[in-house]
């Protein structure tokens, strides 16, 4: 969760916490191997920081997170009671509306809704309907047929989601690039999980059936979100405006608005309300693909004669109101900042009261960081909110706004609330004296709750003391010190560094994974599925030593108390490189030129530079892209100022590393900046930006008229050849080739970890994981790790060995990428739990596993003989990156 977006939740979700926390924290007792009186006095210290953590949270306000909202509410487990199901029809009374629960194969799968007439084509009139008796904040659903053990088979191959939050006025969901069906289940069987983006904040849903030809359909359905408390129910404000910035057109419109658009939008909720929130450069999106500006909306100070936007806000009824929440763009080189005053309006009746508060925020001429600006509101009562916010400059961008009130607070609660009773008070009934009674009795029971679990912690520790001397008597083979430390330490600070070194094998990390998907047997995670299957004994080896290249594959989100445990890095064995000189020289820093901030990564950041003079200071030795007159592109990375030693250390060895790496197709370290802080490298940057990129602007071009695509490549059209396509994979194989060859694992390899040149030169690099743009490709670990999972080989997510072979399985991917233009995620039409479970039927090798699609240009040899080969269940039978490399060069021939 982003720091800044606090806001409140009630003291009855200090118990869920802080059971979550110790659930755990009792994980990663069972994992570390070293349980000597010093792990176990440090983890006890651990968890009692942690629980102080909580309950000094417990009072803060968070906005609301997609990522953390994702719960079933009751479907399956029956908290959403018969009487707030029905149905447009149905086929019988055994196919009711009521029997539409998902059922992850706990029942013989026969009970499902069935409409009592065959669909037609693209007929919209049958629907399944659910009342969740409150307001909702909706972020994904699954859904399922009817198999009847076998005896059926009827299934919604599509469906649409229509929604309310009155029962009277109903919007059809749509995606934000305006599709209304969802696509939904290929069997009877399988349960098919589907993001909601943007989410839904609703109480009454409707799924509705498609089909393409008269079939009869069976649906079973499941909703995951949590309550939406904030009480807002619609904002009204002017239509977003058009900025025209360099010759690209920006559009700062709240494209998925539900209530009325006209010059001014009103009775509905949008942008302002999804739980996402824009990034500091305004033309970038945190969605995939979307245009400059779509994070935002935003408004022309000319276009406004008194200076000030206006929007007015109403919610469910009368509030108490502690404060506002605005999300604010301050790119002030751009002619953008925040609001230099906001003026807010209350109403309880049916008049606007005259008195507004008022809030100046103090003006920043320094940071463009986006942020987030609190608007104290002074405990005012009303159920409609009218703020006007002031100009600071020619453009205001916001991208988020949320209340905080008495009696509304976000519940993140990992147990939803139980259906079937209104949340409203009684006529006549004070909520917030009501809260205020229980308080007492609830931070009584919170603090008993955390004593006994402390104490159940405790008792945890001592037993698996007892335990695992009894398992090392009983074991064949006992693990090293060496590595018994490691995964120790590993499992406690995060799996994988930036500058850490993996082994040959991987390191391995017994990190589960955090569920944000249904919680029942079939989602299990990774280590403890793994663990179930006989072969698994048999499935882990001791393994050597080796390097790995990639940035930060993992970043830690967990905050250190100590200098010494911030970071954890495996020592580097650095007479790989004996003999080899590691000096760089000092670049000076006065000559660097800020761009643009690419991201950030557990090291610090990565900038994009100019470097004045930078082609003169490296002489003849280095042959790089651009000319010596104009200066040259790189890239910066930074270290945190406040990093510690080890870190410090960490940084250095990481310069040293690269400094050795010599390859046409790998980034080069050019230069450092030492002798003061920040301490900084500086890498080659390719004028056209990453592979991932550059390919999905591209299209290609019919082998058929490849000369044609040829002459409009010369052109400067944006298509691309089939054989260009071939040719960039030849260069990534060229670099990988490299790599292997001084036994470095990449770890990350991917086309967004590709940057393109003139000429389509790649090279790989190793920042791609740093670039929020990205941070849908990687899978959050616990909550304080993330991995690149789609990428992964099924024996680095479920045994955490990361070898040659690993690299080899993602150059697969990164190849499918590269022939399908990156137009889909890797394995899109799965969620990332169900790419875990895919990496299960790997492991099983029943012939149930799941593999990318060939491309539509992609020949059957490449598909048959080289994609598919990269991916083989054994590690050993996967081909060499020279193989490939010698492959895919014939295949130009």
């Amino acid at each position: 969760m982003q720091a800044g977006a606090l806001r409140g939740r009630r003291l009855t979700i200090i118990i869920g916490d802080t059971q979550a926390v110790a659930v755990k924290q009792e994980r990663n007792v069972r994992m570390c191997a070293a349980p000597g009186e010093e792990m176990k006095v440090m983890e006890v210290k651990l968890i009692t920081r942690r629980v102080v953590f909580i309950l000094l949270a417990a009072s803060a306000r968070a906005q609301v997170n997609p990522e953390i909202c994702r719960y079933p509410l009751g479907m399956t487990g029956g908290q959403i009671q018969d009487e707030d199901i029905s149905a447009s029809s149905q086929w019988s009374e055994s196919t009711a509306a009521r029997f539409g629960r998902l059922d992850f194969d706990n029942g013989d799968g026969d009970g499902a809704w069935c409409p009592h007439i065959r669909l037609e084509p693209d007929g919209h009139k049958e629907y399944l309907q659910v009342d969740l008796r409150s307001l909702h904040f909706i972020t994904l659903v699954g859904t399922q047929g009817r198999h009847a053990d076998g005896m059926g088979n009827e299934f919604a191959q599509r469906y649409m989601i229509k929604y309310s939050r009155d029962g009277n006025n109903w919007v059809g969901w749509h995606d934000r690039k305006g599709r209304q069906v969802i696509e939904g289940n290929r069997n009877a069987y399988d349960v098919v999980l589907k993001d909601l983006e943007p989410p839904i904040i609703a109480r009454f849903f409707r799924f509705m059936p498609v089909t393409d030809n008269s079939m009869i359909v069976c649906m079973r359905v499941e909703l995951y979100g949590c309550e939406w408390l904030d009480g807002l129910v619609s904002y009204s404000i002017p239509d977003g405006h058009q900025m025209i910035y360099r010759g690209l057109d920006v559009y700062f419109n709240d494209s998925v608005y539900d209530g009325a658009s006209a010059e001014r939008l009103t009775k509905g909720l949008g942008q302002l309300t999804d739980g996402t929130w824009g990034l500091d450069d305004f033309l970038h999106s945190h969605i995939y693909s979307m245009w400059p500006g779509y994070d935002y909306v935003g408004w022309n100070n000319k276009s406004f004669v008194r200076g000030y936007v206006e929007m007015i806000f109403e919610f469910d009824h009368v509030r108490n109101f502690t404060s506002m929440k605005v999300h604010c763009n301050n790119m002030f080189s751009r002619g953008v900042r925040m609001f230099r005053q906001a003026s807010c309006y209350f109403r309880s009746g049916s008049e606007w009261e005259a008195d507004p508060v008022t809030f100046r925020p103090p003006a920043d001429r320094v940071s463009q960081v986006a942020r987030f600006v609190t608007v104290p509101l002074g405990d005012r009562t009303a159920s409609a909110i009218k703020c006007r916010f002031h100009f600071g400059d020619l453009w205001m961008l916001l991208s988020e706004v949320a209340f905080q009130s008495g009696s509304a607070v976000y519940n993140t609660s990992l147990t939803p609330r139980k259906h079937g009773h209104p949340t409203n008070t009684l006529p006549g009934d004070d909520p917030t004296h009501k809260v205020d009674e229980s308080n007492t009795r609830i931070l009584i029971g919170c603090l008993v709750a955390i004593i006994a679990i402390l104490m159940t912690i405790i008792v945890i520790i001592l037993w698996r003391q007892v335990w695992q001397k009894m398992l090392e008597k009983a074991s064949r083979r006992v693990l090293d010190d060496e590595l018994t430390a490691r995964l120790a330490i590993q499992t406690e600070a995060f799996f994988f560094q930036h500058s850490s070194l993996s082994t040959e094998g991987g390191s391995t990390s017994n990190s589960t994974y955090e569920r944000i998907f249904p919680l029942c047997a079939d989602y299990q995670e990774p280590s403890r599925l793994i663990r179930k299957l006989p072969e698994f004994a048999q499935s882990t080896e001791h393994l050597d030593g080796a390097p790995h290249y990639a940035e930060a594959d993992i970043i830690s989100l967990q905050e250190s108390a100590s200098d010494s445990s911030t970071y954890s890095i495996t020592a580097v064995n650095m007479n790989l490189f004996a003999g080899t000189d590691s000096s760089m020289k000092e670049f000076p820093r006065h000559k660097l030129t800020f761009k643009e901030k690419l991201g950030e990564g557990q090291f610090g950041e990565v900038h994009l530079c100019e470097a004045e003079g930078m082609q003169e200071f490296l002489g003849e030795d280095f042959s790089i892209e651009g000319n010596n007159e104009s200066p040259l592109l790189v890239a910066v990375k930074t270290l945190r100022e406040d990093a510690n030693k080890n870190a410090r250390n960490d940084f250095l060895k990481e310069i040293r590393i690269m400094s050795r790496l010599m390859d046409p197709n790998i980034v080069r370290l050019l230069a450092v900046c030492v002798d003061t802080d920040p301490l900084c490298m500086i890498t080659e940057y390719m004028e056209n930006g990453d592979l991932n990129q550059f390919l999905c602007n591209l299209r290609l071009k019919e082998a058929a008229d490849e000369d044609k695509a040829e002459q409009e490549e010369r052109e400067g059209t944006s298509m691309v050849s089939y054989c260009k396509l071939i040719g960039m994979a030849v260069q990534i194989a060229s670099g990988m080739k490299y790599l292997s060859s001084l036994n470095f694992v990449h770890r990350d390899l991917a086309t967004r970890n590709c940057l393109v040149g003139k000429n389509y030169t790649i090279k790989i690099a190793d920042f791609g994981m740093s670039r929020n743009l990205y941070r849908g490709d990687y899978y959050r670990i616990q909550g304080r790790a993330v991995l690149p999972i789609r990428w992964m080989s099924w024996e680095s997510i479920l045994l955490g060995k990361f070898t040659m072979a690993s690299d080899v399985w993602a150059f697969g991917v990164t190849l499918w990428e590269v022939l399908t233009l990156c137009k889909k995620q890797p394995y899109s039409q799965l969620s990332d739990e169900q790419v875990i479970e895919n990496t299960g039927e790997f492991f099983r090798d029943q012939g149930k596993q799941v593999y990318l699609p060939k491309p539509l240009c992609c020949p059957e040899r490449v598909y048959s003989d080289l994609m598919l080969s990269c991916w083989r269940r054994n590690a050993k039978q996967r081909p060499s990156f020279q193989e490939m490399h010698a492959h895919l060069t014939e295949s130009l021939a």
